[in-house]
Formats: structure tokens, C-alpha cells, sequence
């Protein structure tokens, strides 16, 4: 996948004036148009085209070889949560007896509080994103989670700010 990411081909572009001929070389990499397409899914690829000074088609081939690479999975949005009332953004540790872990990996992918679920080699087994309406909706949720069966430990993190 690093290969894949790195990766930076280069374009020549002839124009013939008269007769002089100018050749213009013009780089651009993967990571650029994934950086593009992070800040804004659906930037048309000529808006892409004019940022990184090639063509049009030279974008959409990238971006059509970067899906078919498995590279670009989909396009999705970035929702603010807060503006649908919920005020209380944390990630909780969730720690877990190993015979457990299949099964209730599961059982979390269900609760719509979880967001975002990530499995873990840091100090939690089981990092999850989670959005509430209020500290109390928190604090019921925590209580829940610790009455599942094979949870061993949870640790809420409230976020303050989103910095990047």
C-alpha cells in the first residue's frame, strides 16, 4: 500500500507553437488527490485538474486506478453530529477476556452510540467513537457497557476539541 501511495508518475505534455516545441513536465502524487478528496469528496476532477496544473483526464485516470487499487474505498461525508444535538463526543477503551472478543466486537458494531469501532494493540483491546447528547447519556452508556458480558475494564475519554 506505501508503494501505492507514493507513488508519482510523470506526464509530458508537447505543445507546438510555430515552431517551437515546449515540453512540460508536470508531478503530482497519489497522496495529493487523496488529500484533496478528504477535504472535499465530491471536488470535480477538473478543480483538482487546475490545483496539481494537469488534465482532467489525467486526474480521473489517477482516481479510477487508485478505486480499482482498493486505495479509494469510498466517498463518504463528515457529519456534524453536533448540530443533530449531540454535545458529547468520547472515545472509551473497552478492555475485554480474549474468548469474548469475536462475539462482542459484534454486539458493539450494533449499538448505534458506537460510531467508529477500532480494535486495538495499545493499552484497550477495543477503541470506540462515540457521540451523546448530553454526560448523562454518557455516563448510561459507560454503565451499560460495563455490565456486557466479557467487558473487563471501560475508560470514556470526553473530546473538548477536534484540532485536526
Amino acid at each position: 500500500m506505501a508503494g501505492v501511495l507514493s507513488t508519482t508518475i510523470t506526464f509530458s505534455n508537447i505543445f507546438i507553437n510555430g515552431c517551437r516545441t515546449y515540453i512540460s513536465m508536470v508531478r503530482f502524487s497519489n497522496l495529493e488527490i487523496i488529500k484533496m478528496l478528504r477535504e472535499n469528496a465530491r471536488m470535480p476532477f477538473l478543480q483538482m485538474a487546475r490545483a496539481l496544473g494537469v488534465s482532467e483526464t489525467a486526474v480521473r485516470k489517477r482516481v479510477k486506478k487508485l478505486e480499482e487499487e482498493g486505495v479509494i474505498r469510498r466517498y463518504t461525508i463528515e457529519a456534524d453530529y453536533r448540530k443533530l444535538g449531540f454535545e458529547v463526543q468520547a472515545f472509551i477503551g473497552v478492555d475485554v477476556k480474549p474468548e469474548r472478543l469475536i462475539d462482542l466486537i459484534e454486539e458493539l458494531r450494533g449499538m448505534e452510540e458506537i460510531v467508529s469501532l477500532y480494535s486495538s494493540s495499545g493499552d484497550h483491546m477495543l477503541i470506540a467513537e462515540c457521540w451523546f447528547k448530553s454526560t448523562r447519556e454518557l455516563k448510561e452508556f459507560v454503565k451499560k457497557l460495563s455490565s456486557t458480558r466479557g467487558v473487563t475494564r471501560v475508560c470514556p475519554a470526553i473530546v473538548l476539541e477536534k484540532v485536526k
